[in-house]
């Protein structure tokens, strides 16, 4: 029986760098900056990588507020990439709330913060299995 993902993602390119993203009813683009040889008719992978982490932070920390009854305001995620040529990459993270917390809180969205699930499969890594269909 074979295992059911919990994610599953389509993409699709006929020519050049751009790509067609489908997940469920949802689509979008990827592509690479002119710069680099694309069209840019949308964000390279590397930034689909952070908006990944960054949006599931966001979700998770309010899901967690709203559980706790805490007011966050506005939340604001920032994600860089560092690469490195001869160690892991780097990503820093920074968040910010337009509601003013305690210290306490802030503590606990931190904790928070490192125990979510795309930051615990970027942390961890995944295992990539490939195969041609």
């Amino acid at each position: 029986m074979a295992e059911t993902p919990a994610v599953n993602v389509i993409i699709e390119g006929k020519t050049g760098y751009a790509q067609n993203i489908r997940a469920g009813q949802h689509t979008w683009m990827s592509d690479e900056p002119t710069a680099r040889g694309g069209t840019d008719t949308g964000p390279n992978p590397s930034a689909l990588l952070l908006s990944a982490l960054g949006s599931c932070t966001a979700i998770t920390l309010r899901m967690y507020a709203e559980r706790k009854k805490w007011g966050l305001g506005t939340i604001r995620v920032r994600c860089a990439l560092f690469p490195r040529k001869d160690a892991r990459a780097h990503i820093e993270r920074e968040l910010t709330f337009s509601a003013s917390l305690s210290e306490e809180q802030r503590a606990k969205l931190l904790e928070i913060a490192g125990k979510t699930p795309v930051t615990k499969i970027v942390m961890d890594g995944a295992e990539v299995a490939t195969k041609i269909g």
